[in-house]
């Protein structure tokens, strides 16, 4: 097993974690629904990217009970937990 020699002083831990800093990351804001989403992403509430649609979702139209617990619904299909 590798045992350091030298104790590693303040700086040079500080240098070598000088590369581990968490960044935020970068948001933009739509200009029709002024919703907030990551640029060059698709948003994720109206499925809309540069203009177009291109992701589609289907309408909640049908009630929770006649699928509840069914593979393939909307609602997790786990009829397992409580």
């Amino acid at each position: 097993m590798a045992v350091p020699k030298r104790r590693v002083c303040h700086s040079r831990k500080k240098m070598r974690q000088s590369h581990q800093a968490l960044t935020v990351p970068a948001m933009s804001i739509d200009r029709q629904t002024k919703s907030v989403h990551r640029p060059h992403h698709v948003d994720l509430r109206t499925g809309m990217y540069r203009g177009r649609q291109v992701l589609f979702r289907e309408e909640a139209t049908e009630t929770a009970g006649d699928d509840a617990g069914k593979p393939g619904t909307t609602d997790g299909g786990d009829s397992s937990k409580p």
